[in-house]
């Protein structure tokens, strides 16, 4: 195994139509991550590709070709043919559950509703693998999930997404570089729009005004 060699994989649908949806919010990751460190994408066996050397780590951005669905089939071929650990493999995939603008990294655990990530430990036969989940909230009426998914965020939600998909980047490189408990411990408690909001408000008029 090569202890040197990352994959960071983005989950999301590949054809043009489904660019930019919330259900594509891990290719939006990866491609933040891409950019950053100069690296382009080449269509490769099952997903799309880029490659580049960070602080003497090998980063394998991939976003795969399969359909959300069938997302394991890529990670499986990909973590084989790079002879990398699982626990080396940071999935980046959207999430109902966390408020629009948050993302939160976990080491291990099952899919929930995620279909690819349920792929992924199907296709791997365990669940030990990171996975950086971003936020897109529970906005839809009963029935609609699928639709939702699907849609595309509002300009008042993009406020809060666009540098959420920066910071997401950041911690992909931080795990990288300094590990994943390290990443957690920093990158969990630092992105909650809701408590960045509070730090903007300052003090509350009844305490002691900061000098």
């Amino acid at each position: 195994m090569n202890d040197k060699k990352y994959l960071i994989v983005g989950l999301g649908n590949a054809e043009q139509k489904y660019a930019g949806t919330r259900h594509n919010y891990g290719f939006e990751v990866v491609n933040a991550l891409a950019k950053k460190l100069g690296a382009e994408f080449k269509v490769d066996k099952l997903a799309y590709v880029a490659r580049a050397m960070y602080k003497g780590r090998t980063l394998v951005m991939l976003m795969p070709t399969t359909y959300m669905n069938l997302s394991g089939k890529a990670v499986k071929y990909w973590l084989t043919a790079e002879d990398a650990p699982a626990d080396h493999c940071m999935v980046v995939c959207d999430d109902l559950d966390l408020p629009v603008g948050s993302f939160k990294i976990k080491p291990k655990g099952g899919g929930g509703s995620h279909n690819g990530l349920n792929n992924i430990i199907e296709m791997l036969g365990h669940a030990n693998f990171p996975r950086l989940r971003c936020g897109i909230g529970k906005n839809f009426a009963q029935g609609y999930q699928v639709d939702y998914v699907l849609g595309r965020f509002d300009s008042e939600e993009l406020k809060l997404v666009e540098p959420c998909i920066e910071k997401a980047a950041e911690a992909c490189l931080s795990f990288a570089t300094a590990g994943l408990q390290r990443t957690m411990n920093q990158f969990n408690t630092q992105n909650d729009p809701a408590k960045e909001k509070n730090k903007e408000k300052g003090p509350d008029n009844d305490s002691p005004k900061n000098l």
